[in-house]
């Protein structure tokens, strides 16, 4: 008996969608530097252009460091602002057919998050995706922590794992020959995955697809691929 496939999901950025959480990240940045002239607006415009960094974070990050903020800084922001999300302060929204996917997915279905665990479960509620997470791994320490994810797998399970960052999210499932899906407007001119859009809803009919028969795609050759509108990666 074949084992059933493994859909492995990022959650900033891939399943929680909208600026609300690195504008609220930025936002403790500048009061703990005590509001730079110009700091706001210069990562606010970073963020609409998708030109610099990894993501939204690592564009905050950036343009910390330059603004004179060490690692402790930015630790302490970036837990801060967690503690809005979900919230007013630090909105999100799920992509658009997302929870419908979930609930019909034959498949064990995995969030893999970088993120501490602070408000996360809060954050699945607001986006209507409570319980559809069969298992939910905070603080994954990507990549090296998602291989220790793909290692407690069958070796012959099918795997596809999705998200923003090739590096972090994608890279070492594709090294061991998983399928794998890049979502967001920010580009990686490495990455190389087997199906590519800018938003997760646009991807879920490949994934649909995938799943109803996951031997058929090789992940050395791209069966699919949308053209990303900006230019960056996340």
């Amino acid at each position: 008996m074949r084992p059933r496939p493994i859909l492995l999901f990022d959650f900033d950025g891939t399943v929680a969608l909208g600026d609300g959480p690195v504008i609220a990240y930025a936002r403790e940045v500048s009061r703990a530097l005590g509001g730079p002239e110009g700091f706001l607006s210069d990562v606010l415009a970073t963020l609409a252009a998708r030109t610099q960094g990894l993501d939204g974070y690592d564009a905050v990050r950036i343009a910390a460091e330059r603004a004179g903020a060490d690692a402790s800084l930015l630790s302490a922001a970036y837990l801060t602002s967690r503690r809005q999300l979900a919230t007013p302060h630090a909105a999100i929204e799920a992509p658009d057919g997302l929870a419908d996917f979930l609930a019909n997915a034959d498949a064990e279905r995995i969030l893999v998050t970088n993120a501490p665990s602070i408000r996360l479960n809060e954050a699945l509620v607001s986006l209507g995706l409570h319980a559809l997470f069969d298992r939910v791994i905070s603080n994954a320490g990507k990549p090296a922590g998602l291989e220790e994810v793909l290692d407690s797998f069958p070796a012959d399970a099918p795997v596809l794992s999705i998200g923003d960052i090739w590096r972090n999210d994608l890279e070492p499932a594709q090294r061991r020959g998983h399928a794998t899906a890049l979502v967001g407007g920010f580009v990686d001119d490495g990455a190389h995955p087997l199906f590519r859009a800018e938003t997760l809803t646009a991807l879920l009919p490949q994934l649909s697809a995938w799943l109803r028969d996951p031997h058929a795609f090789s992940p050395a050759t791209p069966a699919s691929h949308t053209p990303l509108a900006k230019e960056q990666n996340a």
